[in-house]
């Protein structure tokens, strides 16, 4: 458009401009009508515009600029038509036309109906912590969690079946759950502050919805695979995030031949292309689309594709399950759209030799194993290297454990903020050096220190080096402890004792590490011992949630480690301490 054609177009009336615009869409301008019909009456803000509408915000903005005079503007920042030029815009754009023509909301009736729910997912979704910019988090609106509870509820059998949330900022798990209680619901989540939430109060509600921790690039708990009927996911919004949430969501699923995904994903109308290129990584997959319901889904954001998400049901067909290892194989580290962790962030994650240098320095024993990226060619003619993954699904594998005391060191340059405790927890050495970025959360300040030294402490004596190996990093020093005993060799503290056997053994089932250490204990205190039943009962009654005890040590959300390790372990070890 030409300079004069734009000063042509500010010189003609709102109401052409307005015509112009509308004009422009043709046979797809009823949205841009339903704009107009939205400002005709009560004031609305920006968002409310883009969330009522599901248009795009540039959209909703230019037509705002287009109404220019014929809008009223209230101090809050509403928009509203001008009550004198409202009947003239009724007229011109048939907005009485809207109404008549509407489809009925098949969900309102129920909606109705569960208007407690919608506001006590109003109230848990204002207590629920605040959104992560570098996750892509943004919060559904509670009727959008309470109308996804809706939908399965309608769709699916869900008495008796299980759900797998993969991540849960939008708070499904807790949504679904009140509405049908028989159903038992599984989160995993990167977030540990949506774990602890979701997991506080689903206690508080008596919900059965077991929370654990995963970070989908390096794999899905093993207590999680196989286990699902159903999967709900509101992904990352990118090619890479889509399909690796979707491929361990499918990873979960119990049935292959009825299991279903549903999946909550949108972009803007104004450019299609980018929703096509999502939906061809989708289709790498070889899931089949069921059904697409546009606009499901509302946020409280995300006002650059119109505040709004459509509502996937896919099916996996045989070929998905021989494409989902490579899937997960080649899933990017950098998926979301935002921050640190955006598909277009360069993460620096090498490390030069005189950096690898200081940090082999720092080894008061032969290192066995170079863990994560980064570590240049020959560094400390360290010939073990292994990555992160593989760590933290199993431990430190055979071929680079040694005979004698050594040490391992680790790049955790990728750590978005959850890996250094459970590296810690993955590695059985006398010595782990980390290292870090300099601003990473466990060394952020003093108490975010002694919070990750008091998870370890049975484990691990550790000190923090700031600057170290160079200005953007920091290094971590752990030192393994021994199993605290007395003169006698009995357990100076049988608490710290299982502590620390648990510690050391975070990659089983936490049931049966549990009560096979509580057995070991009576033995090395003299005590009774007891059978296998008696210490697995003894387990079971200090664990509320049973179905924790299926899972490994390292998945669980840190505060249940921490509650584990300091009030229901200890609490076990009076039935078999006492000779």
């Amino acid at each position: 458009m030409t300079a004069a054609e734009s000063s042509q177009l500010t010189d003609q009336p709102p109401i052409e401009r307005v015509a112009d615009l509308v004009a422009g869409y043709g046979a797809h301008a009823r949205p841009l009508r339903e704009l107009l019909a939205t400002l005709d009456g009560t004031p609305h803000d920006l968002a409310s515009l883009v969330r009522a509408t599901a248009l795009p915000r540039r959209t909703v903005e230019e037509m705002l600029s287009a109404l220019g005079s014929d809008l009223t503007e209230n101090a809050d920042g509403g928009h509203a038509l001008r009550p004198e030029r409202a009947d003239a815009y009724r007229e011109r754009f048939r907005l009485g036309q809207l109404a008549a023509t509407a489809l009925t909301d098949p969900f309102a009736a129920r909606l109705a109906e569960q208007a407690p729910l919608v506001e006590r997912m109003a109230g848990l979704i204002r207590g629920a912590p605040g959104s992560d910019r570098d996750l892509d988090h943004v919060s559904a609106t509670a009727e959008t969690v309470v109308r996804r509870a809706l939908w399965l509820d309608a769709t699916f059998d869900l008495a008796g079946a299980r759900l797998l949330c993969v991540g849960d900022h939008d708070l499904t798990s807790l949504a679904t759950a009140c509405l049908r209680p028989e159903l038992a619901v599984t989160v995993v989540d990167i977030d540990e502050r949506v774990l602890e939430f979701v997991d506080t109060a689903a206690d508080g509600l008596d919900l059965d919805v077991r929370c654990l921790h995963t970070d989908l690039r390096l794999g899905l708990p093993p207590s999680v695979a196989g286990t699902a009927d159903l999967v709900v996911t509101d992904p990352p919004y990118t090619p890479d995030g889509l399909r690796l949430f979707l491929a361990r969501g499918a990873e979960g699923l119990r049935d292959r031949e009825h299991g279903r995904l549903v999946m909550a994903y949108g972009f803007s109308s104004r450019q299609p292309a980018l929703g096509l290129k999502s939906q061809q990584a989708v289709q790498g997959l070889h899931l089949a689309y069921e059904a697409i319901w546009p606009h499901f889904n509302r946020y409280h954001g995300a006002q650059a594709v119109g505040s709004a998400a459509d509502w996937y049901v896919c099916r996996p067909t045989a070929r998905t399950w021989r494409t989902l290892d490579h899937a997960v194989r080649d899933a990017a580290g950098n998926i979301y759209t935002h921050g640190a962790r955006s598909m277009e962030a360069a993460g620096a994650t090498e490390l030069d030799e005189d950096a690898a240098r200081r940090v082999l320095d720092t080894a008061a024993h032969p290192v066995s194993a170079l863990v994560g990226p980064g570590w240049p060619d020959g560094a400390g003619d360290v010939k073990g290297r292994l990555g992160v993954g593989t760590l933290l699904a199993g431990g430190l594998p055979p071929a680079h454990i040694r005979r004698g005391r050594f040490a391992v060191a680790l790049n955790l340059a990728e750590d978005p903020g959850s890996w250094l405790p459970r590296v810690l927890l993955s590695t059985n050495a006398a010595q782990v050096v980390v290292v870090v970025p300099n601003n990473h959360p466990d060394i952020a300040d003093e108490s975010s220190q002694q919070a990750l030294h008091a998870l370890l402490a049975a484990k691990y004596r550790l000190r923090f080096r700031r600057n170290l190996p160079d200005r953007g990093h920091a290094l971590v020093e752990a030192t393994a402890l021994p199993a605290g005993t007395d003169d006698s060799g009995g357990p100076a503290d049988p608490a710290a004792w299982l502590a620390h056997w648990l510690l050391h053994r975070a990659h089983g089932k936490l049931g049966n590490v549990w009560r096979d250490g509580l057995i070991r204990l009576a033995d090395v205190t003299g005590a009774p011992r007891p059978t296998k039943n008696q210490a697995r009962e003894a387990v079971r009654g200090a664990v509320g949630r049973p179905a924790l005890l299926d899972a490994r040590l390292v998945d669980l959300p840190r505060h249940r480690l921490h509650t584990l390790l300091a009030e229901l372990a200890p609490a076990t070890v009076e039935t078999v301490a006492r000779p």
